[in-house]
């Protein structure tokens, strides 16, 4: 058995940093990897998925850009579009291989389960070391539907390695994942059917959010099948037939399950080095993001905090911060995330509701697409933008913005509200015209209503 000073399990967007980091400082770090170099986001998450989105909402812009009196005929050459997608992660991939060789990581290509109290087995070795950091995020979670196992349905995981377009696509389940690379292939040309087993899309938002959603993929020409579940999946002559809850079949050559996530952890044998789980399987974790043994810590996804990278590259920075004999905790910065549809939702702290239901005295204000100039211009009249303040405070507590390029619009919200700042500075702030984010300061300046000050000599 050998020993190490740091042991990583995973190399997603915290592991990998936390290990090249250690290892500049010279200490020996082994860091355990079963799969692709770079995580989820790398292989089979953000950066794939965003380099299709890129050529999906193009084609899409261009059939809707009839309204600008732009007439085209858009010929989308997929095999083009996939190629440059596994061009572009390849490209990111590499560039791990190159940082943690660079770095002197120890790089163990085999799946990693503890043996003892911080002791951990792969591939063809063991290596103890008084600090393990598991890092092995989750994976789809594919429900028990009678019919589905055997059949070559999709994931997020292998839908990159798609080659030909899919005349017609069924998509299970209305969150994230299947709302981006469904609305994605129907821009590219599918037909594509949306099975939804709520009432709306993306139902963790507020209601508004899903109604915006639903009529953009409308006029996407997405099917949309609420309130139903599917009872009966077989696939035959490379066409699968879904039996609904409803009685109704859909057909298609293409499945997307897009139901859920769980946690990397069922080989983990975790319990030998004492570490707990929740019931879900997730890695149980204090502030601090220490396990139940001590030297054993848990980031990111797998000890279910936000399943998003820059929280993974946060609590990178937070652990580091914490093993340097920092106070940091799991929370201790403003959450901001988007969904890349189109149009966007990007979101950032509380909604009305949320901090309603914490005690706030809280308000909000909705800014409605329509009536910002830069919207009218271009043509993107759906959505809207929101946000919540505590009118005890005037801290701003959050934003909901839906519409065009808001993932990128977001994050003047969450600096302002990582530095404590009241809506009046937005309010006074004076923005580009005509930009999106001019409409920022006239949301603010919604607060105002009757209470703006009056010229006395007027």
């Amino acid at each position: 058995m050998e020993r190490a000073d740091v042991i990583v399990i995973g190399s997603g967007q915290g592991g990998i940093p936390l290990a090249v980091d250690f290892a500049k400082e010279g200490r020996k770090v082994v860091l355990f990897e079963r799969d692709a170099l770079g995580g989820s986001c790398i292989n089979y998450g953000c950066t794939p998925s965003k380099a299709f989105l890129a050529a999906a909402h193009a084609a899409g812009r261009a059939r809707q850009a009839h309204k600008l009196g732009i007439h085209s005929e858009v010929k989308v050459d997929f095999r083009a579009v996939m190629e440059r997608v596994r061009g572009i992660r390849h490209q990111f991939n590499q560039g791990v291989h190159t940082r943690l060789e660079s770095a002197d990581v120890n790089v163990i290509c085999a799946e990693a389960a503890f043996v003892g109290e911080r002791t951990v087995s792969g591939g063809s070795l063991t290596v103890q070391a008084p600090i393990v950091i598991i890092n092995t995020g989750t994976s789809s979670l594919i429900p028990d539907i009678p019919g589905l196992a055997g059949t070559p349905y999709l994931t997020n995981r292998n839908f990159f390695d798609l080659n030909e377009l899919p005349p017609r696509l069924l998509v299970i389940g209305g969150g994230y994942i299947g709302l981006e690379l469904g609305q994605g292939l129907a821009r590219l040309g599918s037909e594509t059917h949306l099975i939804v087993r709520g009432d709306r899309v993306l139902d963790h938002e507020e209601s508004d959010v899903s109604e915006v959603l639903a009529e953009a993929f409308e006029r996407d020409g997405i099917q949309l099948h609420f309130g139903v579940n599917v009872k009966q999946v077989t696939h035959e002559n490379d066409v699968f037939q879904l039996t609904l809850s409803n009685g109704e079949q859909l057909q298609g050559e293409a499945l997307l399950v897009a139901t859920g996530r769980k946690p990397n952890t069922g080989t983990l044998n975790s319990a030998v080095s004492n570490i707990k789980l929740d019931d879900k399987g997730f890695v149980k974790i204090d502030d601090q993001f220490h396990t139940t043994c001590e030297g054993v810590y848990a980031i990111a996804d797998v000890a279910k905090q936000p399943a998003f990278t820059h929280v993974s590259w946060e609590d990178y920075r937070r652990l580091k911060a914490i093993l340097c004999g920092e106070k940091r905790t799991r929370s201790d910065r403003v959450l901001g995330y988007a969904v890349y549809t189109e149009p966007q939702v990007g979101r950032v702290g509380m909604t009305l509701e949320q901090a309603q239901k914490q005690g706030s005295n809280a308000r909000a204000v909705m800014l409605p697409m329509s009536q910002i100039a830069r919207a009218i211009e271009w043509g993107h009249d759906l959505g809207f933008y929101r946000m919540v303040i505590d009118i005890n405070t005037d801290k701003i507590l959050g934003a909901t913005l839906v519409g065009y390029e808001t993932a990128e619009l977001v994050h003047v919200f969450l600096d302002l509200m990582e530095a404590g700042a009241t809506w009046q500075l937005l309010e006074r702030s004076v923005h580009i015209h005509p930009t999106y984010g001019e409409a920022l300061p006239s949301l603010a300046r919604l607060l105002m209503g009757e209470d703006m000050p009056k010229c006395p000599n007027i």
